[in-house]
């Protein structure tokens, strides 16, 4: 569910809130109990980007496994695995 923030046009207190995306805007003001608030636009709090976002998330050091690096052994590793396919193919 996504955090939306609020702004009252009446007393300018502002607010955040965890609401479902088919819910309907607040409108009443929790300090002047006014039907003033207005949902206000923000940046995303996170960026969905590039491959394997979320394996370098919360890690540190050498534990960071970028999209890159882990693509080199897996590619090797299949060249690898097509070649010794290949030689008990022709000597079959």
């Amino acid at each position: 569910m996504p955090i939306y923030e609020y702004e009252c046009k009446a007393c300018g207190h502002r607010l955040e809130k965890l609401q479902k995306v088919s819910a309907a805007p607040l409108t009443d003001c929790p300090a002047c109990e006014q039907a003033a608030l207005a949902r206000l636009v923000s940046a995303a709090g996170f960026r969905l980007a590039g491959g394997g976002w979320y394996e370098t998330d919360f890690k540190s050091g050498s534990k960071k496994n970028l999209a890159g690096d882990g693509a080199k052994p897996a590619a090797s590793g299949d060249s690898g695995g097509a070649k010794s396919g290949g030689e008990s193919k022709a000597s079959a």
